[in-house]
């Protein structure tokens, strides 16, 4: 991409432009069998033209108009350029008619709208992994562990939905213009979820860390903390006093199948 290129901040504008980190990349797809790829923020198409040599269809949604002559070039029989919001649209119809059983979304996107595009593909798909360009500090808060200073709600809602996996540290000078921060590529992988409501379930989630400094019993006091205590946290060796950060996934899970 031309460094007279007019770089956006309002759409975080970053380009990756090391080819090591692109290979990474590229390397920990060609390992599974995907039937078919979106990828989110194609920018330059750095990214693009390497996936594009896999031969599977891939589909690229860039929200940027102006890059319209650049990636047009890089379409074909498999490769086709959206020009719109990946937010806006409804993924659940994009796939219906696609006939995918085995969908990879990757991309390297803003990181201001990383959560939203994350709950977005966790609830509009069943993407079998999903590979993103985010914030090292983004990385880490979804990939801890209890008792951390990173782990939050987040944290449990990632994992119980996928398994996290770190496939390369990335310095910022990797990018053009270059950020601020340092990021990280993950790669998250869909687990078999075992919980009907999940709604639900992340509302329960949301509740539990509502107030960091408050303890478990003082945020779910819409529930009965006394059932909870009784029944599993003193089972399980947590103190009345615990506080949402000690528990791990498995233990909310098991708490919620237990009140519902």
């Amino acid at each position: 991409m031309n460094k007279d290129f007019d770089y956006k901040k309002t759409l975080g504008q970053n380009f990756l432009v090391d080819k090591n980190i692109i290979n990474k990349i590229i390397d920990d797809v060609k390992h599974s069998s995907y039937d078919m790829i979106i990828e989110i923020g194609p920018g330059s198409g750095a990214l693009t033209s390497e996936l594009k040599k896999l031969n599977i269809p891939l589909f690229a949604f860039e929200i940027d108009k102006r890059l319209e002559s650049e990636l047009s070039k890089l379409e074909d029989d498999n490769t086709k350029i959206i020009f719109s919001d990946f937010l806006s649209i409804s993924l659940k119809d994009f796939l219906k008619d696609k006939g995918c059983s085995n969908l990879l979304i990757i991309g390297n996107i803003p990181y201001y709208i990383t959560t939203p595009i994350v709950k977005k593909v966790t609830s509009e798909s069943n993407a079998k992994d999903v590979i993103l360009m985010v914030q090292n500090e983004v990385a880490l808060r979804y990939a801890s562990k209890p008792c951390s200073k990173s782990y939050g709600s987040i944290s449990v809602y990632v994992q119980y939905n996928y398994d996290v996996k770190e496939i390369a540290f990335v310095n910022k000078k990797c990018f053009y213009p270059v950020p601020k921060v340092d990021s990280s590529v993950i790669k998250l992988s869909r687990k078999n979820n075992n919980i009907i409501n999940e709604d639900k379930f992340y509302s329960f989630i949301k509740k539990a860390f509502s107030h960091k400094r408050k303890t478990l019993k003082n945020n779910l006091v819409n529930y009965d903390f006394g059932f909870i205590y009784n029944n599993y946290l003193k089972n399980n060796n947590f103190s009345e006093t615990c506080r949402a950060e000690e528990l791990g996934v498995q233990d909310y899970i098991n708490i919620f199948n237990l009140i519902n």
